[in-house]
């Protein structure tokens, strides 16, 4: 998946459905397999995807003060992205289809621009 040389939010919930269309009942389970990226079950398109980002900057500022030192100025926030946004998330799918609440979306959250391309896996548990 592309996610481009900023911090996105970038909803990935069409993805998903896609991949438990038909599947009946059990749980979806979405990985990043990355050190710097994140999962995030939250309300897009109304600026809540705005939202979060400015919270991460504001709680994890792209500053000289990590000690992870790689890449672009302040890349070590990227590194501890994964300890507030955690890099999977599990949930119930009834009929083929993800029981998401109204607003809510699943989303791939990635603060590091030094990489624009990130893998997204999907696994299903029937039950």
């Amino acid at each position: 998946m592309r996610t481009g040389g900023r911090p996105i939010v970038k909803d990935i919930t069409a993805e998903a459905s896609a991949f438990v269309s038909g599947e009946g009942d059990g749980l979806l389970h979405v990985f990043v397999p990355h050190a710097t990226a994140g999962v995030a079950i939250i309300e897009t398109g109304a600026g809540s995807d705005d939202d979060l980002l400015t919270a991460l900057d504001e709680l994890l500022p792209t500053d000289d003060r990590w000690r992870h030192r790689h890449g672009t100025k302040g890349h070590g926030r990227d590194h501890v992205l994964p300890a507030f946004v955690p890099p999977y998330a599990s949930l119930p799918v009834i009929g083929g289809r993800i029981a998401l609440g109204t607003w809510q979306s699943i989303c791939l959250v990635d603060t590091n621009g030094d990489n624009p391309t990130r893998q997204v896996r999907f696994s299903f548990l029937a039950g």
